[in-house]
């Protein structure tokens, strides 16, 4: 009797089982799923423009002065501001003057004694010379009072070169400008007490202005053979001219890391004033049209470089000829032409008809053939 019990709570369980495993075995196989790779693409272009670079400057005058006194002393008096313009000449600020004028005095004093000793040596000079031609006197005394008044005289000469020095250190006691220009800065003010040729005022001279820039360490060189240089305000931004390299410093600057390059700017843009904001733009063109593609685009295999091209949304090996490196891009020389689509992302998990997916909402189109593959850094 429990033996027919225990059979009968057994029974339902195997039923169970064995109505899963038949199930089980009529049931349709899985189905795989489509591999589809999702990339990064571009869409290939091309250009004539080999570099298209643009850096914002700042307008400064060419030439511009700190300029200092050429004595020490306390300063009485100021006669510009900042923005005065200044003419050849004109008195920009003044030193007490009293003890230049004491030393000048005292010079003159100085003179005129030495002045005073040599007319006593020339008076006794011509005395004795009367009384050797009667032979009254030795010919060794009247070489004496010779020697007497050539020194008297060169006191006076040596009297009269202080003197002069002591006037100019007086003359020194204002400070004029050289030149025709405009006052830039002030870095002194009345009351100070400063030392010879330290700077109190900086003044730029009318006249050529330049806009200073600074290249990053990786553009030097490639701008520096660039031809077409264009300058435009951005106050103006419609108007565009011509512009020159100047200078382009040797030594990055320690802050930040760049390198000074001054670009002269014609006459022509006389709306330029100092200290406004200006955007220097490096343009050159090759002689036939190139085409760029990012260095991951390319594929190595077996020493050959290839790229991947979708079509219909399969990829394609393609074997491609590189023609040389602009910048961070690398340019074809043949293999592909413009307007296809190429895969920059990837390429290494890719294999020959595999599907793609193309990230992005939208593939990049390609660029008007003016700007397809410059360069623009700001």
């Amino acid at each position: 009797m429990v033996a027919f019990e225990k059979q009968r709570q057994i029974s339902p369980l195997l039923i169970t089982v064995l109505a899963a495993a038949a199930l089980a075995g009529c049931s349709k196989p899985a189905e795989k799923t489509e591999d589809i790779r999702p990339v990064r693409a571009m869409v290939l272009a091309s250009s004539d423009v080999d570099v298209n670079a643009e850096f914002s400057g700042e307008v400064r005058a060419r030439v511009e002065s700190r300029l200092g006194f050429r004595v020490g002393g306390k300063i009485v008096s100021r006669k510009v501001d900042v923005g005065t313009l200044v003419k050849h000449g004109q008195v920009l600020m003044q030193l007490d003057p009293q003890d230049l004028q004491l030393s000048q005095a005292q010079a003159l004093a100085g003179l005129r004694a030495a002045e005073t000793n040599r007319d006593l040596a020339k008076a006794e000079l011509k005395r004795y010379q009367e009384l050797r031609s009667k032979n009254f006197v030795s010919q060794a005394v009247l070489d004496a009072k010779d020697s007497t008044y050539k020194a008297a005289q060169a006191n006076v000469d040596a009297s009269q070169a202080a003197y002069r020095g002591q006037s100019n250190q007086a003359g020194y006691a204002s400070l004029v400008s050289d030149v025709d220009g405009v006052v830039t800065a002030v870095d002194a003010e009345v009351g100070q007490v400063v030392q010879p040729g330290t700077p109190v005022v900086r003044v730029a001279k009318q006249g050529e202005k330049e806009i200073v820039i600074g290249l990053p360490e990786d553009k030097v060189e490639t701008l520096r053979r660039v031809p077409d240089v264009q300058v435009r305000l951005w106050a103006d931004p419609n108007k565009v001219v011509a512009g020159k390299i100047r200078e382009i410093s040797p030594v990055a600057d320690p802050s930040t890391r760049t390198y000074t390059v001054k670009v002269v700017i014609p006459d022509s843009l006389s709306e330029a004033k100092l200290g406004m904001t200006a955007v220097v733009q490096f343009a050159s063109k090759t002689a036939t049209p190139q085409i760029k593609v990012p260095l991951t685009a390319l594929y190595y295999e077996k020493s050959a470089s290839s790229v991947w091209v979708v079509e219909g949304g399969v990829v394609k090996l393609v074997p491609v000829t590189i023609a040389g490196a602009a910048g961070n891009d690398i340019v074809l020389g043949s293999g592909v032409k413009a307007g296809q689509t190429v895969v920059t992302a990837g390429v290494n998990l890719l294999k020959p008809g595999q599907k793609v997916k193309i990230l992005g909402n939208d593939l990049p189109a390609a660029p008007a053939p003016a700007p397809a593959v410059a360069e623009t850094v700001k």
